[in-house]
């Protein structure tokens, strides 16, 4: 049977630091990561919802030398087990390690992972048969925004992390302005399922 549009499957990407979990720089011991507050609520009505769950991350610290890639991976095994204990998961963790510059072969690369190119999207579309046109980017920088479009998805800003920072210091021009811009991820995922004609609980109570 032929694959179409009408059966391919939809996602909304989350960035990582200052997204779902706290902005603290590079973050090179498990115990620096802390879920935002709401974070894993906003991810389990996504896991409720027809929308994969899925998380895209720069992780340039690898090639500058600040901590190994086993760390990502350990760090990224906390993060799911903190969205576990509050009942949410995610359905795929994809990291760039790389960066185009600095540090040492194979992470001095310039790939095509690293945001806003768009080769981790890509690849979960390839993973999970995704239609990226109906499908959303959540981020808290303007990198996030073009990740999307590059991609072909849409997106939205989040004013946690570096998000009130990037709004307030850098003029946006039409063709980089997101969809929506959110207070954190949970208003933002709300603001999607009112798109989308999702139901969901009270939105005053969630708020």
């Amino acid at each position: 049977m032929k694959n179409s549009e009408q059966n391919k499957n939809r996602a909304i990407f989350f960035d990582r630091d200052g997204t779902v979990t706290e902005e603290v720089g590079y973050v090179n011991d498990p115990n620096r990561l802390t879920l935002l507050p709401r974070a894993a609520k906003a991810i389990k009505l996504v896991n409720n919802s027809p929308f994969k769950a899925i998380l895209t991350t720069n992780q340039a610290g690898v090639a500058r030398g600040y901590f190994p890639e086993s760390m990502v991976i350990k760090v990224n095994k906390w993060l799911e087990t903190l969205l576990m204990i509050e009942g949410a998961f995610l359905d795929k963790i994809y990291y760039c390690p790389h960066h185009p510059e600095t540090g040492k072969k194979p992470y001095r690369n310039k790939c095509n992972c690293r945001k806003p190119k768009p080769g981790m999207i890509l690849k979960a579309s390839r993973d999970f048969n995704l239609d990226l046109s109906t499908s959303y980017v959540i981020g808290d920088k303007l990198s996030d925004v073009e990740f999307a479009k590059n991609a072909g998805a849409m997106s939205i800003i989040v004013k946690s992390g570096y998000g009130k920072g990037e709004l307030k210091l850098n003029r946006i021009d039409s063709s980089m302005r997101p969809l929506y811009i959110a207070e954190d991820l949970l208003e933002a995922v709300l603001w999607i399922f009112s798109q989308e004609g999702i139901e969901t609980e009270n939105r005053t109570v969630l708020l």
